[in-house]
């Protein structure tokens, strides 16, 4: 049986990618995370029969990405693509197959530098792939702990809050994990309101004063809504001057993470200066936008601000009230964003609204929202919505 050449850590940023997939998700995942690592990315449409092909024509070097779902011998099919590889290609392979003694013969018998099954996510495909492509000893992993998760509204009333709310219900519904909602509206926020619980004044002091948090005192000032999910959220006073602490908020939500599976952060647009480190320690920012030229011209601005601080740009983006009266056709939003919206959500009127006045999360109950939510609750989790539990091997790559 062929091997494949070891994977090499030469640090270089300029890796030929050429990845080889069979759906357009996977597609769209890979061109939306290996952007920021390679400056030479080809993603093509295609099975592993036409990645041999195209080794068999041409001369590839860096790092091949090919998909095996569908072969009804998949091992074979590797062994076929070793022996078409130049010496110094990596490959990486993804599939549908989450037994775990799958992906130990990929590593150990064939030499794969890594497997990661599907649904592919951003946050998957750059935790497992993105060392192999920049190099061990240049990347920097993501901190430890749960992931952290931005939602900034393109402007006021696009419905960020709401959909964090949701999103975090979700998540703590559907995933079965530990879930943390933070609202850093610390005057005008609506965290606590749609969750029906009650804000505290101690998350003020948290986010001011570095020393004064710890996990004992997070635990005082959160509302548990359930046993996977607690919001924290304040209600300060319109009279009252918040002095916020840059260091004291990168702390809250990292104790947070220490204790969460996942941390859902409803953020101000734009955040202030205190808050902007986040956007390079969140694992993603959501950015959700309106069906209007505001929205569109904020949304872009977020992009260049997330870009300048975290360095890459690794936002999602949200149309939310979409089909609204009034509201902007897509074709538009899509041409004044640049780039079709990751997720839309329709205009669903009462039936959020309601829940709202409620205090209840809409996605309990309305289920076109939950089908329009699932897309971005997998990209959070990596969880599809028709799966359950799954196998050894799906947990340890959805941590």
């Amino acid at each position: 049986m062929g091997d494949f050449p070891a994977s090499l850590s030469s640090g270089a940023t300029s890796t030929t990618v050429l990845a080889i997939v069979g759906d357009e998700q996977s597609e769209s995942a890979l061109r939306s995370s290996l952007r920021d690592f390679t400056d030479s990315l080809r993603v093509r449409r295609g099975t592993i029969n036409m990645a041999i092909s195209v080794l068999e024509k041409e001369a590839v070097d860096g790092v091949l990405i090919v998909d095996v779902s569908g072969s009804s011998e998949p091992m074979r099919d590797l062994d076929n693509l070793a022996r078409v590889c130049r010496p110094n290609l990596r490959v990486l392979v993804v599939g549908d197959n989450t037994d775990i003694s799958f992906y130990r013969a990929l590593v150990n018998d064939l030499g794969v530098a890594e497997y990661l099954p599907k649904p592919l996510t951003r946050g998957s495909v750059t935790r497992l792939f993105g060392p192999h492509i920049v190099g061990s000893a240049s990347f920097t992993a993501p901190s430890r702990g749960g992931r952290a998760i931005l939602f900034c509204g393109a402007r006021g009333g696009v419905g960020a809050t709401t959909l964090a709310v949701n999103v975090a219900s979700h998540l703590a519904t559907l995933a079965h994990t530990h879930v943390a909602l933070l609202d850093l509206h610390m005057q005008a926020g609506a965290v606590a309101l749609l969750m029906g619980t009650k804000p505290s004044p101690g998350l003020r002091t948290a986010l001011e004063a570095p020393g004064r948090a710890d996990g004992l005192f997070l635990d005082r000032v959160s509302a548990v809504v359930d046993d996977r999910l607690r919001v924290i959220a304040a209600e300060e006073p319109f009279d009252v001057t918040v002095e916020l602490n840059e260091t004291a908020v990168v702390r809250v939500v990292d104790l947070l993470r220490q204790r969460s599976n996942f941390v859902i952060i409803d953020m101000p647009t734009p955040p202030p200066p205190e808050m902007r480190a986040l956007l390079a320690e969140a694992n993603l920012t959501v950015l959700v936008c309106g069906p209007d030229l505001v929205s569109v011209r904020n949304t872009l601005a977020m992009r260049t601000l997330i870009s300048s601080v975290a360095g890459k740009d690794n936002s999602f983006t949200v149309i939310n009230r979409a089909g609204m009266p009034g509201g902007l056709e897509m074709a538009l939003l899509t041409k004044g964003l640049a780039a079709a919206p990751d997720v839309v959500i329709p205009e669903l009127g009462k039936q959020i609204l309601n829940a709202e006045q409620l205090g209840v999360p809409a996605v309990r109950e309305c289920e076109p929202l939950r089908r329009a939510l699932a897309p971005l609750v997998q990209e959070i989790s990596g969880v599809e919505q028709k799966s359950s539990s799954g196998s050894w091997l799906e947990r340890m790559f959805r941590k």
